[in-house]
């Protein structure tokens, strides 16, 4: 057996080990520690976003049950594009909400798909039959605990659900002008993370958002993202920690996998975890 055989051979071994490393679609845990001064009260959230109907385990959901599970979260905030309005059937989503509101206290905003198709009402319908607390705007503010300067979360819908991203925002500023967000750790659960400023504008301490689905496309290191609706080509915020003027935004890469066009590339789907403390 000659050198240049063995090169050949060892070259395809790699480039298909490579191959099956980059669309690995295994569920991950990511976990992030915020830092809350206002308060000595720690908070354990599992941030779910962009399932799109996606299963995990099958159609019961087991590996993502599990997941939340095995990190023992304080609630669950559910960031949009739960559903899918394109390939997936409501099966799988339904099935992941009824669990979770059974076991959880938890949050949803809409994402996008859920709007599309004028499908927002009946859609925010069967989230509220699973127990789960819809949040769109028109809620008080959500106070977690009576503690003192325990973190409140405040969340609205997708900026689809609008005229435009200033009617958006106004609904945001006018729901919370009259909370003093400099008495508690405010957070902020929201689809898209393109309009990061506007946030940080309107004074939150910490955003949560998804919708980039990390760009779909990674080199780890290198490529944080190829692509994300909203932000177009080498997106600014397509998944992980943002810093900018006392606000911290986290951008989950999301749970789509069979529901995408194209697969994820060195993009693992992933279930997010913030301690705040």
């Amino acid at each position: 057996m000659n050198k240049k055989f063995i090169a050949i051979v060892l070259t395809i071994l790699l480039s298909l080990g490579l191959a099956v490393f980059a669309i690995d679609s295994r569920l991950k845990t990511v976990c992030y520690t915020i830092e809350n001064p206002k308060s000595e009260t720690p908070l354990r959230i599992a941030f779910i976003s962009d399932l799109h109907s996606c299963l995990y385990g099958g159609s019961d959901q087991s590996d993502l049950l599990e997941a939340v599970r095995a990190q023992n979260p304080d609630m669950v905030l559910l960031g949009g594009d739960i559903f899918d309005s394109r390939r997936m059937p409501d099966d799988g989503a339904i099935t992941a909400l009824k669990a979770l509101g059974s076991e959880y206290t938890c949050y949803y905003v809409s994402g996008n798909h859920e709007v599309r198709h004028g499908k927002l009402d009946y859609y925010k319908e069967i989230v509220a039959s699973c127990g789960i607390t819809v949040l769109d705007g028109f809620n008080t503010k959500i106070t977690i605990s009576a503690t003192s300067g325990t973190p409140d979360i405040y969340g609205f819908d997708d900026t689809t659900a609008y005229k435009n991203l200033d009617e958006q925002l106004a609904h945001i500023k006018q729901t919370t002008e009259n909370f003093h967000f400099e008495e508690s750790f405010n957070v902020l659960l929201i689809h898209r993370p393109e309009n990061f400023e506007h946030y940080v504008d309107l004074g939150f301490d910490l955003v949560l958002a998804g919708h980039a689905h990390g760009g779909q496309w990674r080199i780890p290191g290198i490529l944080n993202g190829l692509y994300c609706p909203g932000e177009g080509l080498f997106p600014k915020y397509a998944g992980g920690l943002y810093q900018k003027d006392g606000t911290t935004m986290i951008v989950s890469r999301g749970l789509a996998k069979e529901s995408n066009f194209v697969p994820r590339i060195f993009n693992r789907p992933e279930l997010v975890i913030i301690d705040i403390v």
